[in-house]
């Protein structure tokens, strides 16, 4: 029988939720590139319910007990004296979520002796250090898909924010004002502009797709070029690499995955090649963008705002800069979890639990890393290294909070 530890974020500071605001979610069995959405053989949760904090379990605890397993759910997962690091000696699998991460950092899968496997419970497995997992013959999977539109949803709620003000403008509604001038000194039309996404992924292409009515002019860096179809369909123009995209487009946002090659993409020199006055969107990595250059930037004036949900570390230090900065639009890391994704990715983690258990193939779409290498959707997005150095940052926000 397996341990398995799983590390979520806290609940409601209220409580767990008695009732919800609305009574169901559309159910969404394929997506748009007709992948099947996860299929385990029952779940034993309500869809729509809160289940990624520590009370939702992920609706994994009765299927796992039932099957004579023993399963750890925390909050607690920064530091040497933590819950996480008090258990993993003898845990056989580990799963977290991007937004409130176990950083399974090399030393972790080392001292885990019994690891087999670390699942994401939605898309993004940059917290484990994947070539330690390659070295050790540990799997990595993650729930592929599960929240892309959630997260393409949200990069155009942000986008529209930043170019319409809208944050300041309901700030002044707040504080009882009906400062008309104060909220349109900073208040433009999206129309009409340049926007490009960095990587045209599952997320990527969704962003486009979405911001395509809005009569923008659409751009797009990849390192796998879309079909020539999907091209004109949209009205993309591609662009061989970062550098070029961004010195035409108003607003850039990033969707693609943070690995060694991607880590500070967004440094001073980057964003000095961006238009002035234009936008940068992270829903990305945190460590996508440098964290100072950002800040730098909003401050002279170069990028007229920057909002994301990512950090780095997460959850991020109360002293972050990026809660201060000037024009911005941060949210804790939310995108990707809205209730409706949260019965995806927790549906898909009892996936990839019931083909582990059974001896079966796990999803190609589902695998990042496998046998000791890249495998599956892991081998086309991610590339070897290590990209959790520096998460011991998280064991001071562990300590103020």
């Amino acid at each position: 029988m397996a341990k398995v530890v799983c590390v979520l974020y806290d609940d409601p500071v209220t409580g767990f939720p008695p009732k919800y605001a609305r009574d169901d979610i559309p159910a969404i069995t394929e997506y748009a590139d007709g992948q099947t959405a996860p299929t385990p053989s029952s779940i034993d949760f309500t869809p729509g319910a809160l289940l990624g904090s520590v009370s939702g379990e992920l609706g994994l605890r009765k299927f796992l007990e039932d099957a004579g397993h023993e399963l750890v759910v925390t909050s607690d997962k920064d530091g040497a004296d933590s819950v996480l690091d008090r258990e993993l000696p003898d845990a056989d699998i580990v799963i977290s979520q991007p937004f409130w991460p176990a950083y399974m950092t090399a030393e972790r899968i080392d001292k885990a002796k019994n690891l087999k496997m670390i699942v994401t419970a939605g898309i993004g497995s940059d917290h484990t250090d994947l070539q330690a997992a390659m070295d050790k013959g540990v799997t990595v999977a993650e729930v592929t898909f599960c929240n892309s539109i959630s997260v393409a949803e949200h990069v155009v709620m942000m986008i529209l924010s930043q170019v319409r003000n809208y944050l300041p403008s309901y700030g002044w509604v707040v504080k009882g004002g009906w400062n008309i001038a104060d909220c349109v000194e900073r208040s433009y039309d999206l129309e009409g502009m340049n926007v490009g996404t960095v990587a045209a992924g599952r997320i990527g292409l969704a962003v486009l797709r979405r911001l395509k009515p809005f009569e923008v002019k659409l751009h797009y860096y990849d390192k796998h070029r879309l079909p020539k179809d999907v091209e004109e369909e949209l009205g993309l123009t591609f662009h061989p690499d970062v550098e070029s995209m961004v010195k035409v487009c108003d607003v850039v946002t990033i969707n693609c995955p943070l690995h060694p090659e991607t880590e500070h993409l967004f440094d001073d020199e980057m964003i000095g090649k961006m238009k002035r006055g234009s936008y940068l969107i992270n829903t990305a990595r945190g460590k996508i963008a440098d964290r100072d250059a950002v800040v730098r930037a909003l401050e002279s004036g170069q990028l007229a705002g920057y909002a994301g949900d990512v950090w780095f570390p997460q959850p991020a230090p109360k002293d972050h800069p990026w809660r201060t900065m000037p024009h911005h639009g941060m949210t804790p890391h939310i995108s990707g979890t809205s209730l409706s994704a949260q019965t995806r990715y927790a549906a898909g983690t009892r996936e990839i639990l019931e083909s582990y258990f059974a001896g079966t193939p796990i999803r190609d779409e589902y695998l990042i890393v496998e046998g000791g290498k890249l495998a599956g959707v892991g081998a086309h997005s991610y590339t070897a290294g290590n990209a959790t150095k520096g998460s011991e940052e998280a064991e001071e926000f562990r300590k103020s909070g």
